[in-house]
C-alpha cells in the first residue's frame, strides 16, 4: 500500500508539470471563457476526473500519450479529396502530424496529418518555396512508403495541386494499411542526386493506433464464379470510413489479354450501386490476387452483393474474312464488329489497317494468300477512335511476311468482355 500511496504522489507531481498543445490549450480556454459562471464547478470536476483518469492510466501501464493527437480539420484540401474523405475530414477524423523537413532544394516538405483505417493510410502533405516550385507535377519528393513495427505499406496513389504562383503544393498520398500495433511511423521518400542517382531520405512520426478508424464489415465471402477461360473466387470484404474493399483470387487464363476486366464487377448496396474508385492485381507464389475498391457502404446496410455483369470471355470463330470486300461494310463477329480499312503490300509485307471495339482482341490472325497461309508477325499503331453514338474503337495495323496480295483474312477466335450477370450474395451479420 505504501507503494502505491509513493506512486501516486510521483505521479501527482508529474501532472502538474504536463502542459497541453498550445492550440489545445487556446480552444480549452475560449470554450471556458465563452461558458456560463454556473458551470464553472462542473467543468472543474471533469478536469479533476481527467486527471484521475489519466492518473490510472499511467498506474496501470497504458502507455499512449493523452495528448498526441486530437480531432482536427486538416485544411487547404478541399480540391484534392473526394466527397468521402470531405466529409471525414469535416468530422475531424484525421490525426494531426506537422512533421517537417527541407528538401535539398530549399522546398519545406510538411507531413500535415494522416488518416488511417484497416483498408488505407492517407497522408495529406505541403510542399512549400518562396522561389517557386517549377516542375510541380514531378516534385522533387517522390514518396515510396511507410514502415513502422510489423508495418511495410508501399505507396499504392497520389494527387497534387499548386496554388497560383506555384510557391506551394498540396497533395494526398494513399499507402496500403498500416499496423495496428506501430506507435511510430516512418515516410521513406526519395530525392534526385547527381548522375540521375536517387537519394533515400526518412521522416518518422508518432501515430496513434487508436485514433484509427473503426472497421464497418469484415467478413470472409467464399465463393466462385466460373468464366470461359477459368475461375473467380472472392474471398472477403472490408468496409471501413474511407472505403470498401473486396478481395479474392483467380485463374484465368485470359485474364491478361484485356486491360479492364474487372470493371464489369459491381457492389449493390440496398439495391444500389456503389461507385467503384479502382482495382488492382499481382501475381505471388499463391496465385493471382485481385482487389476491387469501392466507396463506404451507406448507413443502415440491408442488404449486399456483387454482380458480376461483365467479365474476359473468350469466342471461338474459325472465320474466313473476304479482302476484297475491304472497307465497305463492317464484318459481325458473334455480335462484334471488325472494319478492315486498308489492306497495302510495302516493302516491309502486308498490312492489314482493322478496327474493333476497344474491348475486342483476337486471336489465331493470319491471312491466306493463293494456296498459302501466313501468320501474324505483329501489331502496331494502336490508336483509339470515338464515333458519333459515343462509341470508342481500336485502331491497329496487322503485319505479316509476305509479298503477295492476300485474299482472307483468317481469325480462330477472340477475347472481349462478355456478359455473365453473376450474383454473389454477401451476407450481412
Amino acid at each position: 500500500m505504501d507503494n502505491i500511496e509513493k506512486r501516486l504522489t510521483e505521479e501527482r507531481r508529474r501532472l502538474n508539470t504536463i502542459a497541453a498543445p498550445e492550440e489545445l490549450e487556446a480552444r480549452l480556454r475560449s470554450a471556458l471563457d465563452g461558458a456560463a459562471p454556473a458551470r464553472t464547478k462542473r467543468i472543474s470536476v471533469v478536469w479533476r476526473a481527467a486527471a484521475a483518469a489519466i492518473l490510472l492510466i499511467v498506474i496501470f501501464g497504458y502507455n499512449y500519450n493523452a495528448f498526441a493527437f486530437y480531432g482536427k480539420k486538416l485544411l487547404g484540401f478541399d480540391e484534392l479529396i473526394s466527397s468521402t474523405l470531405q466529409e471525414l475530414n469535416d468530422q475531424e477524423m484525421g490525426q494531426l502530424v506537422d512533421r517537417k523537413a527541407t528538401l535539398s532544394d530549399g522546398t519545406e516538405l510538411t507531413i500535415n496529418g494522416i488518416m488511417t483505417d484497416a483498408n488505407q493510410l492517407i497522408m495529406y502533405y505541403t510542399l512549400a518555396n518562396p522561389k517557386g516550385i517549377d516542375n510541380w507535377s514531378d516534385p522533387p519528393f517522390k514518396p515510396s512508403k511507410i514502415t513502422g513495427f510489423l508495418t511495410n505499406s508501399h505507396l499504392e496513389s497520389g494527387v497534387s495541386q499548386p496554388n497560383e504562383d506555384q510557391t506551394e503544393v498540396k497533395g494526398t498520398i494513399t499507402f496500403e494499411p498500416v499496423s495496428p500495433f506501430a506507435k511510430k511511423l516512418t515516410l521513406h521518400y526519395f530525392e534526385p542526386g547527381e548522375n540521375n542517382q536517387l537519394i533515400d531520405h526518412t521522416l518518422s512520426f508518432a501515430y496513434d493506433p487508436n485514433q484509427a478508424m473503426q472497421t464497418e464489415v469484415k467478413q470472409s465471402i467464399g465463393k466462385k464464379a466460373q468464366v470461359d477461360k477459368g475461375t473467380i473466387n472472392f474471398q472477403s470484404i472490408t468496409a471501413t470510413p474511407t472505403m470498401t474493399m473486396i478481395e479474392g483470387s483467380l485463374n484465368v487464363d485470359n485474364f491478361d489479354r484485356l486491360p479492364r476486366a474487372l470493371d464489369g464487377i459491381e457492389l449493390i448496396a440496398n439495391g444500389v450501386p456503389v461507385e467503384m474508385t479502382g482495382s488492382g492485381h499481382g501475381s505471388s507464389i499463391r496465385g493471382r490476387k485481385f482487389d476491387l475498391r469501392y466507396n463506404p457502404l451507406p448507413k443502415p446496410l440491408k442488404s449486399l452483393e456483387l454482380v458480376m455483369k461483365e467479365f474476359a470471355g473468350y469466342q471461338q470463330l474459325d472465320q474466313r474474312l473476304p479482302l476484297a470486300s475491304a472497307g465497305e461494310e463492317p464484318f459481325t463477329l458473334e455480335g462484334k464488329e471488325l472494319w478492315v480499312k486498308i489492306v497495302t503490300v510495302t516493302a516491309q509485307g502486308v498490312e492489314i489497317t482493322i478496327a474493333t471495339e476497344e474491348d475486342v482482341l483476337l486471336d489465331g490472325v493470319s491471312i491466306e494468300t493463293q494456296g498459302e497461309t501466313i501468320s501474324l508477325r505483329t501489331t502496331v499503331g494502336q490508336i483509339e477512335t470515338k464515333l458519333e453514338d459515343g462509341t470508342f474503337l481500336k485502331e491497329r495495323t496487322l503485319l505479316f511476311d509476305s509479298q503477295a496480295k492476300p485474299e482472307y483474312l483468317r481469325i480462330k477466335g477472340m477475347h472481349y468482355m462478355k456478359e455473365y450477370n453473376v450474383v454473389v450474395d454477401i451476407p450481412i451479420d
